[in-house]
């Protein structure tokens, strides 16, 4: 073989190609065939993308010079040796011709994408064996990091760097990791690697043998993987259990940082879990005593607590008077007035409170506490304090259809029912009338220190103006008005700032036979008045009406006294008057 070769290089280099070409030395067929064969053996083709290995004969400061047993030896940059810094004459390499000549007649190579050309056909094959690569995390990016493979750029995303989530990802960075080409996108030269793959399976495995141990009231050590809002997700060794925020703390917390920490090791207890144990309900605060059973045993009902003000609802406010024992303060306790509000007009979150216990219930841990039992009942002097007759100023609190409730002081309310608001207005609902937070006088109408109640009333505190209408408009006085309105069946009449008269539609008529109508002017009798509803009927056909009566009455009793009359003179004169006032 040796000596083959150098038969074959002693050719090359005694061979005259100018007299061959310019036709002085020819050359024998055996020779050329010879030589053909030499060339089709040894020499590269180098018009295509095909990546060949070559070796370094030469480096000067900027070039490496490459034989790849071509017509001429290539060049290459040492720009794309900058990996290998111990790049020496007779290494190996691989390259690609890039230029086939230059102005030189040399080749110019590429090492750089001879490099990518393999890398791309070892990531191919990667992707297809699913053969494990190692990789060099290069440096973070949005969403991931940017990983070198075979001198490729491959994309790690965030998701597939472990089974946990990552929260510092520069502790990766410039370090080397195994992985598994999970994605290429040929299109757009994209690779996509995770290292997350090459543990799952070890997870899985892992993962089955915990399931298949798993206990109701089992105690398992986890890791604090997640923390969210409503809960806690712990790390079993492959599989993951929920803590939800009501199993962390037998006292209330606001969040689950209050409680863990991520990566925090603790002992957990299996509360529960589904049929294929995917969903696993765990506990944190089962593991200790419930503090109810540390409560004092010689706390009673009547005794003084104190605690803090840890919920408040607009039922009441949950005081914790220790470590997980609460009691609640409804609302009703929190104020000796009957008239409810809100707790968090008395309290607010993280009150120091002080209060009373109301009920205790240890069995069923349960507690109900108030704070105005801390002070004496304002009901206890009542009679003395608001005996009926006696007047006061309250404020509005609250109204319904009926009434309006008035608050005497704290802790004592009166009702004024709608109908004793005012003497004279008509009042439809109270807020016409009144708005809540108004000063009012009243006066106590009745007292119910049993049933807690006081009736009240506003009108009261004035004299009744009616009592002096009676007499003003009295039935059978007369009064001028203006027709304000037609209504049903008739028309009303002002006749003071209270009193708004009805004009029944047969008592509009006029002395001609025609009728009032809206605006007119006119006098009015007053045919109906009563005090107690407030009615007020006039009329105003009455007043000529009432003058032809006395017209007939006269007649009558002149013709009785006329020297001696006849029948007949009578009966003319009582035809003529009927008549006349029937308008004949």
């Amino acid at each position: 073989m040796a000596e083959e070769t150098k038969t074959q290089e002693q050719f090359l280099a005694d061979f005259n190609w100018h007299n061959y070409e310019e036709g002085i030395d020819p050359v024998e067929d055996a020779v050329l065939e010879e030589f053909e064969k030499l060339v089709a053996e040894n020499f590269v083709e180098t018009e295509d993308d095909t990546v060949v290995e070559g070796t370094i004969v030469h480096i000067t400061e900027r070039e490496a010079i490459i034989d790849i047993n071509a017509k001429s030896e290539g060049v290459i940059s040492l720009n794309e040796f900058r990996y290998n810094p111990n790049l020496a004459v007779g290494d190996k390499v691989e390259v690609l011709v890039d230029i086939r000549e230059d102005k030189t007649g040399q080749l110019v190579l590429s090492h750089r994408k001879a490099r990518v050309i393999k890398a791309w056909d070892r990531v191919n094959n990667a992707h297809e064996t699913g053969e494990i690569v190692n990789g060099f995390v290069k440096c973070r990016t949005k969403g991931g990091m940017i990983v070198d493979v075979f001198g490729i750029e491959a994309f790690l995303p965030g998701s597939q760097i472990d089974v946990k989530p990552i929260r510092d990802y520069d502790q990766y960075v410039n370090k080397t990791m195994e992985f598994k080409v999970v994605k290429i996108n040929h299109e757009f030269k994209n690779v996509v690697v995770s290292h997350k793959a090459l543990i799952e399976a070890d997870i899985e495995v892992q993962k089955k043998e915990i399931i298949g141990q798993l206990e109701k009231g089992q105690v398992l050590e986890g890791v604090v993987k997640n923390i969210t809002s409503y809960g806690v997700f712990i790390d079993l060794g492959g599989v993951d259990g929920l803590v939800h925020i009501t199993d962390l703390s037998w006292s209330r917390i606001n969040h689950p940082n209050e409680v863990v920490e991520l990566d925090q090791k603790l002992n957990v207890v299996i509360l529960d879990f589904d049929d294929k144990k995917s969903r696993i309900q765990l506990g944190l605060k089962q593991l200790s005593a419930h503090p109810w059973e540390a409560l004092d045993a010689d706390l009673k009902v009547g005794d003084k607590v104190k605690g803090k003000v840890v919920v408040i609802a607009d039922y009441g406010a949950f005081i914790e008077v220790s470590q997980g024992v609460e009691g609640l303060i409804h609302v009703s306790e929190m104020s000796w007035s009957t008239h409810l509000r809100s707790a968090q007009d008395f309290v607010k979150i993280g009150d120091e409170v002080e209060a009373v216990v109301l009920t205790l219930d240890r069995e069923d841990r349960k507690m109900s506490l108030g704070i105005k039992q801390l002070t004496p009942d304002p009901w206890t002097d009542i009679t003395a304090k608001f005996p009926v007759g006696s007047k006061h100023t309250g404020t509005v609190r609250n109204f319904t259809n009926f009434g309006v409730f008035l608050e005497l002081e704290e802790g004592i309310d009166g009702l004024i029912y709608i109908s004793d608001l005012s003497w004279t207005k008509k009042i439809k609902h109270p807020s016409d009338f009144v708005s809540v937070g108004d000063k009012l006088d009243v006066v106590v109408l009745e007292l119910d220190v049993e049933g807690r109640k006081i009736s009240l009333g506003h009108k009261q505190t004035q004299a009744n103006p009616w009592d002096k209408y009676e007499a003003d408009f009295g039935v059978g006085t007369v009064h001028s008005g203006t027709i304000d309105e037609m209504v049903d069946k008739g028309a009303t009449v002002t006749m003071n700032e209270d009193i708004v008269a009805f004009i029944p539609s047969r008592h509009l008529e006029k002395e001609d036979g025609s009728k009032l109508k809206k605006g007119d002017n006119a006098e009015f009798k007053i045919i109906e008045f009563n005090k107690d509803f407030k009615r007020v009927v006039a009329s105003h056909t009455a007043l000529f009406k009432e003058e032809e009566e006395k017209n007939v009455k006269a007649a009558a009793k002149k013709a009785a006294v006329a020297d001696k009359p006849t029948l007949g003179d009578a009966n003319d004169a009582l035809q003529a008057l009927k008549d006349k006032m029937e308008g004949k």
